[in-house]
């Protein structure tokens, strides 16, 4: 569902800038939004020029969410926290999941709030006002502190919040709120240039492109913050709702050169920060110096399977989507991506082999069998999507086959459960927590009768004389197989768990005894 609506909501510059502003409103931060954009593009769920435009509009978002506090709707986060507890306490994961995401921007919304009582004794503070006047005097260097304020929070609407608390007491100039705000939204998007310094290339270019951004804003608006001031000053507005006006000053700018920037951003960027191919394909985490503590080896060759895992998300998100749209030219790095897993697979192998079983201990152990276990089912995995979906998707774009509507849509929920179980799996793989464990099993009951329905209901088109089913009936039967292969390889990740447990039996095989 993520993956359709951003996918749906990015297609143009119009829908990414609502999306921005969407995620930003309901995220409560502008840097929050930044993060999850960022790990969407490493991700290649998103492309990184309507990425930009999303970013734009996180700034626009903050400025929402900012004139929403100043608004006096605190009464807002008692409801959502209400809510919250209810959903989270509900039955299903997908409520948990909401419940918690409601609860957190309750939360959000409530420091927010609080913000401006606990600054009250600094806003009636003497020296307070000396230095405000003393940066009156000097905007560069109030952009620079405010811009600190924002990067120490990892928040610009919290720095934001604070300018608009002082505001509304009226120490501040009206030139001198537009310079802060600048410094706000600039310090704002350091934290996801700082968080992407260990992602992909894609990630960190992004990331540093909104920084440029908005740093070009700053530069642009500066000199005429003064000019700016005095127009919004002749709104029906008070200063204490001058902060959530800052979409001007902070946005516009950068909004007015998104056209040409966005056009030219990836050339500028690619210059900045060119590919590094050959070391982005090897291990990122595995570090000789520690091998010499067993469990920071353990947890680093954790994290390279989970990138592994990743890489196997990305094979299948760019079968699925050729499948379902046609579309050749996304199965073309399937190869590359999966001689990357078979690289990185062996070298988990290597490193983990290093540490010996001497000085291990017995737990100890027994993760380093799991980590290499759950490489090698994604190794497999890899190499039934290259040999096995990846030939069978291009053989039917290429041949211009067409699924009957029924079998299309059996297969794109059977590839969507895949997806699913593989996320499922990678969490298991981390926590070790016995209830996704057990969900995990049970869905592979969930797999094989799906499998079994979609084959009987083919089979009974073929009977029916269906020409569209009579034309992919290899295709149909193959890809069904690949999956089900694909999820027993997944599946296999909850049986250490389930095994300590002793809630897995040596075998389905019914005893003859219990027949008769």
């Amino acid at each position: 569902k993520l993956r359709t609506g951003l996918a749906t909501g990015t297609r143009s510059s119009t829908r990414s800038f609502l999306a921005g502003f969407v995620a930003t409103v309901a995220l409560q931060s502008s840097t929050a939004t930044a993060l999850m954009v960022s790990s969407f593009v490493e991700r290649e769920l998103i492309k990184p020029r309507m990425a930009q435009v999303v970013l734009l509009a996180a700034n626009v978002g903050t400025a929402v969410t900012a004139w929403i506090v100043a608004s006096g709707i605190e009464w807002v986060s008692a409801v959502l926290l209400a809510v919250g507890i209810i959903l989270y306490r509900g039955g299903t994961t997908s409520r948990q999941g909401a419940g918690t995401a409601l609860i957190g921007i309750a939360l959000m919304l409530l420091s927010l709030h609080l913000l401006s009582p606990a600054t009250e004794p600094l806003r009636h503070s003497a020296a307070l006002a000396a230095f405000i006047g003393l940066l009156d005097n000097a905007w560069p260097v109030a952009i620079i502190l405010s811009a600190a304020i924002a990067l120490a929070s990892s928040s610009s609407l919290a720095a934001v919040v604070l300018i608009l608390s002082m505001a509304s007491t009226g120490i501040l100039s009206g030139g001198l709120v537009v310079a802060l705000v600048l410094g706000a939204s600039l310090g704002g998007a350091v934290p996801p240039v700082i968080a992407a310094l260990s992602g992909s290339v894609a990630a960190r270019r992004v990331t540093l492109g909104n920084l440029l951004v908005r740093a070009i804003g700053c530069v642009v608006t500066l000199p005429g913050a003064g000019i700016l001031a005095d127009w919004l000053s002749m709104l029906p507005l008070p200063y204490s709702e001058l902060p959530s006006m800052r979409t001007w000053p902070s946005t516009s700018p950068s909004r007015c050169s998104d056209g040409p920037f966005r056009g030219s951003s990836h050339g500028r960027m690619t210059i900045l920060i060119p590919d590094k191919a050959q070391t982005e394909n090897g291990p990122k985490f595995l570090d000789a110096d520690e091998l010499s503590t067993p469990i920071v080896a353990l947890t680093s060759a954790t994290r390279e399977v989970l990138g592994v895992g990743d890489l196997i998300e990305r094979m299948l998100l760019k079968v699925s989507d050729a499948f379902e749209q046609n579309n050749g030219s996304r199965l073309k790095d399937i190869s590359q991506i999966e001689h990357q897993v078979d690289r990185l697979q062996q070298e988990v192998k290597v490193y983990l082999s290093k540490l010996g079983r001497s000085g291990l201990s017995e737990d100890e152990g027994r993760r380093s069998i799991v980590i290499i276990d759950y490489a090698t089912n994604l190794e497999h995995i890899g190499d039934i999507i290259e040999k096995g979906l990846l030939q069978a998707v291009s053989k039917k774009i290429g041949h211009g086959l067409m699924f009957s509507d029924d079998g299309f849509v059996e297969l794109q929920q059977f590839f969507q459960l895949t997806i699913d179980n593989l996320r499922i799996a990678q969490t298991i793989f981390v926590t070790r927590m016995s209830d996704l464990a057990r969900q995990l099993m049970e869905r592979k009951i969930e797999v094989r009768q799906m499998e079994k329905r979609s084959s009987e209901r083919h089979l009974e088109r073929l009977r029916h004389g269906r020409a569209d089913s009579l034309q992919t009936s290899s295709l149909h039967l193959d890809i069904l197989r690949d999956l089900k292969r694909i999820n027993a390889h997944l599946v296999s990740v909850a049986h250490p768990i389930m095994d300590e447990q002793g809630l897995l039996g040596e075998s389905r095989i019914i005893a003859r005894d219990s027949i008769t």
